[in-house]
């Protein structure tokens, strides 16, 4: 790996209640799969085995770099993670932002590389999964193995939101009800949030011009939907933004 990537290898973390059964944190990605799918304790401790707690790594940290080898996936545990790639101009393109529960990493499977770069926006904490191990305990535990599909297919699905053909306003609004309904499925405010990436990160990722950015949601702000300060956002009218959501989200 590149000298300045930060993907350290630490040693495993096991979380225990009351040295009975175990548990994820209530934000990991594969909270679901452990706990709502049937696992008994045994394979609950199998897949712990495997966590290595990384971090904190701060913002412009990377966790890894397009071309690292691949050895491992990870879940968010805190902070907001950008994947982006540089193309042949020496231009980036961001990818995604992956919040608390999310998982990163994915894409590289089928290469044995990873394909793009992942860079903390803020403060990020990370649980790190061996892949050649996760991937050897899934062929024995089924609700692990289509829990990895799951991911795999939002991912692929997440990719292609925004190569449609649709408004700038469009767009914003369905990039906020997405980050809104991400926060909601793992516990936290669906109406206020603070948008840890840059403008002109949210302008890149949406195929946008920043001051297009900065117009549409000033406009948003006057129309009555949001409330803004600085980073600072709070939904006002949700069902408007939703339904201006809609074109692009399509559910």
């Amino acid at each position: 790996m590149s000298p300045q990537t930060v993907f350290p290898r630490s040693g495993p973390a096991v979380m225990a209640d009351d040295g009975d059964a175990l548990t994820f944190c209530s934000t990991c990605a594969f909270s679901q799969a452990c706990l709502s799918e049937g696992m008994d304790k045994s394979a609950l401790m199998d897949l712990h085995v495997l966590v290595e707690h990384v971090g904190p790594l701060h913002p412009g940290e990377h966790v890894f770099r397009e071309g690292d080898p691949f050895t491992a996936i990870a879940a968010v545990r805190a902070g907001t993670v950008k994947t982006y790639q540089i193309d042949r101009n020496g231009h980036e393109q961001v990818l995604g932002f992956h919040l608390p529960g999310e998982v990163i990493g994915l894409n590289a499977i089928h290469g044995d590389r990873y394909p793009c770069n992942a860079v903390a926006l803020d403060t990020v904490m990370l649980c790190r999964f061996s892949f050649p191990k996760i991937a050897l305990l899934a062929t024995r535990l089924p609700n692990l193995q289509q829990h990895l599909f799951r991911l795999m297919s939002r991912d692929i699905g997440v990719a292609s939101l925004f190569a449609r053909d649709n408004t700038a306003d469009e767009r914003m609004a369905a990039f906020l009800i997405g980050l809104s309904r991400r926060l909601a499925a793992r516990g936290f405010s669906p109406r206020r949030f603070q948008l840890t990436m840059s403008r002109t990160d949210i302008a890149n990722y949406l195929r946008q011009a920043p001051e297009t950015v900065s117009r549409v949601l000033r406009r948003f702000e006057q129309e009555g939907l949001l409330h803004i300060k600085q980073r600072d956002v709070e939904i006002v009218d949700m069902a408007r933004l939703e339904a201006l959501a809609l074109a692009v989200l399509r559910d």
